[in-house]
């Protein structure tokens, strides 16, 4: 006589999840994603595996991963021991025509290597390129407002005019993974430091992707932003509630009230899904495997931006 074993627990809670999954990946596949990498991610050899192991899963999901990274903790170590100083404004950091130079090495001969390399221990799948190559990303110099509403010359940082996005189409279609650093030319020839975030958004825009997901070190948007009270003001003990989804428009209000590194970072969500992106994430990069739980789970974690409804917005 046969009886039937039972299936052990942890064996049923993996075919739930692969379950669970199912709709997400017909939904994604041959979609692209752009995922921006940075934060402690970046710099936390767990979390930095975890990473790798997530975007060729996707690849291996049938979804077309492209990574857009940053670099500030590394830049910011770099510049430290050839005792160059470090300052931010609006969450942007100021770079003198020295400091370029150590940001164009750091993020293309450095972290674009690193990044790459934890891929490719999984299979010949990653490609490092820079914004500079193929005309990739063309910028200008941003000079933003200051307090008293004159342009303020931040250096050598830009914002990008325009993507050619031929070259990472072509390495696509190839079925390679695209890791792209945020460095990009003017058209005068002058290299430029580009926001990873607003460099990652700008690609999701050009390649049409199904998704744009930006990794952090918050949980997600706040309701309330910042998290902390000014001093004086009566101290509210609930904690911070993450916002799980909002609109363009309700985004666009919030912006003004945002500070330090979140500002830019939502500001290339508003822009990607204006854009005509459909969606887009900030996830907690400190979790591990946080994209799959993003882009695989009914429930989801972070925040994500959505067009406004028709007839609504600008």
């Amino acid at each position: 006589m046969i009886t039937e074993q039972p299936a052990p627990v942890g064996a049923l809670a993996k075919a739930a999840t692969l379950i669970e999954a199912l709709p997400w990946l017909a939904r994604f596949h041959g979609q692209v994603v752009v995922i921006k990498f940075g934060g402690h991610a970046m710099t936390d050899e767990s979390l930095r595996r975890a990473f790798a192991q997530d975007v060729v899963f996707l690849r291996y999901a049938g979804l077309r991963p492209v990574v857009v990274h940053g670099g500030g903790p590394q830049i910011s170590a770099h510049l430290d021991r050839l005792g160059i100083r470090s300052s931010f404004r609006g969450g942007l950091r100021v770079t003198s025509r020295e400091a370029m130079d150590v940001v164009r090495m750091v993020l293309t001969g450095q972290v674009n290597r690193d990044v790459v390399g934890l891929i490719n221990q999984h299979g010949p799948f990653a490609m490092g390129m820079s914004g500079e190559d193929a005309q990739l990303l063309t910028a200008r110099r941003m000079r933003p407002a200051g307090p008293d509403g004159e342009p303020v010359d931040i250096g050598h940082v830009g914002e990008v005019e325009s993507v050619n996005p031929g070259a990472i189409g072509a390495l696509i279609a190839d079925g390679r993974i695209p890791v792209i650093s945020s460095v990009a030319r003017s058209d005068d020839g002058d290299v430029l430091n580009v926001n990873a975030d607003t460099a990652a958004a700008a690609l999701a825009m050009a390649l049409r992707a199904a998704k744009l997901v930006v990794l952090t070190d918050v949980p997600g948007l706040y309701a309330r932003w910042p998290a902390s009270e000014p001093p004086g003001a009566i101290v509210d003990a609930r904690p911070p509630e993450v916002i799980s989804e909002l609109t363009a428009s309700a985004l666009e209000a919030m912006l003004p009230g945002l500070g330090g590194g979140m500002a830019p970072k939502m500001a290339a969500c508003l822009a990607a899904v204006r854009g005509g992106v459909p969606q887009a994430h900030v996830l907690d990069g400190r979790m591990p495997h946080a994209v799959l739980l993003e882009i695989f789970t009914d429930s989801g974690i972070g925040t994500m931006v959505v067009p406004d409804p028709e007839g609504e917005g600008p």
